[in-house]
């Protein structure tokens, strides 16, 4: 139960109208504010959408040689119309960089739009290497303190400072939460050496008490909405009901991400039955793989609309369709999470946006493009974690998730 006003460049800045940090008993809180990205570029979200998640696919599925990386990349995230951004300093440096946060990825780096120059607080010895696919970061790693804000600071941790960036614009590098082993292959001389994350070193310097983070994003059409990252303990205060955890999948290559298993019902349908996939923030739209997303697209009597630039390559429906949509539900464990109709349309407001018409309803679930059965048979993004709080427990290698008070809006 998701609204996606997911193509919003959200920048995870901490905000001036709210409170940018709350440092609770073990846990840590930064606010997030979203950005509406009218550049255009979002008009090519499902192009961009779906080559990161069969990226993610390939790299799941390669083996951690420096060559695999390069062949196996994962697009960068700025055709996304909503990402969030972290507000974090490096060194002793007093400037705020706007850093995309990614759970699909996990090495941190700046240096794509500000420059940052490295001081006596911070030390080198490695070159570091991330491809994504529509953007590459080449660079230098280092070791030195973070700063999340307040005064927040994480001592000795590694990140990237870019020398050649491509695909980022608008941004200045990204804050990876996704699971230490995607930082391998970043180290060049020792792709096999991985990076320990933010999150594992907040614990690490006694910060937090547990290595997990509980993400929240409130669905809106306009730049004014608010999101949430919580490290060290979910925020009660953010979700309703109870926050239910579900094992990380065992099946490959979504175990290599914040996967689970899942299947989904339109109606009383069943469109994918039992299988593995990931959540991600880095993705914006629901991507099926394909012989569930024709089985939706047949249930619901969509229409798929012509790729950019001509269309939006999304699905879309009439405003008489859209009143007889029924629930789309995720069955994962043994509950249901349930996207309801208003949930599973692409903000009307926003149609212009992504290059639509303001007479056409537009649904947010997209063809992943490979048939189900390769292990990574669905991405839960943005539209997805709107509807729902999650939480990515490294401790526990375990994903979980609670209704919040816009599960069941209608704000599209």
């Amino acid at each position: 139960m998701h609204s996606c006003g997911c193509l919003l460049i959200a920048i995870l800045a901490l905000s001036a109208a709210a409170k940018p940090i709350e440092i609770r008993a073990s846990s840590v809180t930064l606010s997030l504010a979203k950005k509406l990205d009218t550049s255009g570029s979002a008009q090519y979200l499902v192009d961009q959408d779906r080559a990161r998640a069969q990226a993610l696919i390939q790299r799941g599925l390669n083996t951690t040689s420096q060559q695999n990386r390069r062949d196996a990349t994962v697009p960068a995230s700025e055709s996304q119309a909503v990402v969030y951004v972290a507000q974090v300093n490096f060194g002793s440096s007093t400037t705020e960089y706007n850093l995309v946060v990614d759970t699909g990825s996990s090495t941190t780096w700046v240096g794509a739009g500000q420059p940052w120059t490295p001081d006596s607080s911070t030390t080198t010895n490695n070159e570091a290497l991330v491809i994504y696919g529509s953007g590459q970061m080449e660079g230098t790693l280092y070791t030195g303190p973070v700063s999340l804000g307040n005064g927040l600071t994480v001592q000795n941790q590694g990140f990237a400072l870019s020398h050649f960036a491509q695909g980022f614009q608008g941004y200045d590098g990204i804050l990876g939460i996704g699971p230490e082993d995607l930082t391998l292959g970043t180290v060049v001389e020792n792709p096999t050496e991985t990076i320990p994350t933010i999150t594992q070193n907040l614990k690490q310097s006694g910060l937090i008490s547990q290595a997990l983070v509980g993400v929240f994003f409130e669905p809106s059409s306009t730049d004014t909405a608010e999101g949430e990252l919580s490290f060290g303990a979910p925020n009660s205060a953010r979700y309703t009901g109870q926050l239910t955890y579900y094992p990380v999948t065992g099946t490959s290559p979504a175990s290599r991400y914040w996967g689970i298993d899942q299947s989904i019902t339109y109606g009383s349908t069943t469109i994918l039955s039992v299988t593995a996939g990931i959540v991600d923030t880095g993705t914006t739209l629901i991507h099926l793989a394909s012989d569930a997303f024709i089985a939706y697209q047949t249930a619901t009597g969509a229409q798929l609309d012509s790729p950019a630039p001509i269309g939006t390559g999304l699905l879309y429906i009439t405003t008489e369709q859209y009143n007889q949509l029924q629930n789309l539900d995720f069955h994962i464990g043994g509950d249901t999470y349930t996207l309801t109709p208003n949930a599973q349309i692409w903000p009307r407001a926003l149609n212009a946006v992504i290059g639509g018409s303001s007479d056409l309803v537009y649904l947010i679930v997209s063809n992943l493009a490979t048939p189900s059965g390769v292990g990574l048979d669905f991405v839960n993004g943005m539209c997805f974690l709107e509807r729902y709080y999650s939480v990515y427990d490294t401790d526990q290698n375990r994903i979980g998730f609670a209704s919040t008070e816009y599960t069941t809006s209608t704000v599209n």
